[in-house]
């Protein structure tokens, strides 16, 4: 075997037979474009975030709640991957302005589900939407086939706990939706 073809018993080829793409120099300039696509797209919203006196860590909550509103606190900490002290200043600090509303579990009164507010579902918008321009203009050029594939490699390199957070149900806790409020108010 050359160290880049493998197949099945089957004979079928396995995603990537033969592909140059896969050496050790291509893979390390794949990761330093996604640094720097990552920082560009922070750097995109830094003067709004200063404007808004919001920090990157804030953002990120933010980010999570509007993917998966009603979010326990303990499931926010872990796809963050922050400890609970910097969560609870960041929850906070989000609380306090209004941005983040926190609601008791009906069977579980030691749970809270997560929410953005209205006026934090509209901070988040205005963040997202300077960063969706880059990324529309980065999709655009590329054209389908490329931005599936690029979803594809993104999924590929996901742990098993963020493969998990991607497959929780969507919206709220079966816990909190008998009466419980969706939309943060």
């Amino acid at each position: 075997m050359n160290g880049f073809r493998d197949t099945r018993r089957s004979g079928e080829p396995v995603a990537g037979d033969g592909l140059l793409f896969l050496r050790e120099q291509q893979i390390r300039l794949a990761q330093e474009l996604m640094v720097l696509a990552w920082l560009d797209l922070g750097q995109a919203i830094a003067p709004v975030l200063e404007e808004l006196h919001l920090g990157a860590a804030q953002y990120r909550a933010l980010q999570m709640l509007a993917f998966r509103p009603g979010l326990k606190v303990g499931e926010l900490q872990a796809v963050l991957g922050v400890t609970k002290q910097s969560l609870a200043r960041t929850l906070t600090e989000l609380q306090e302005r209004a941005l983040v509303s926190a609601e008791q579990g009906r069977q579980d009164r030691r749970q809270r589900f997560l929410f953005l507010t209205p006026h934090g579902r509209d901070i988040e918008r205005r963040l997202f939407s300077v960063q969706r321009e880059q990324m529309v203009t980065a999709y655009r050029s590329a054209g389908s086939s490329a931005v599936q594939g690029f979803r594809q490699v993104l999924q590929g390199m996901l742990s098993e706990r963020s493969r998990v957070f991607l497959t929780r149900e969507d919206g709220v806790a079966k816990e909190t939706a008998k009466g419980g409020r969706r939309d943060g108010q």
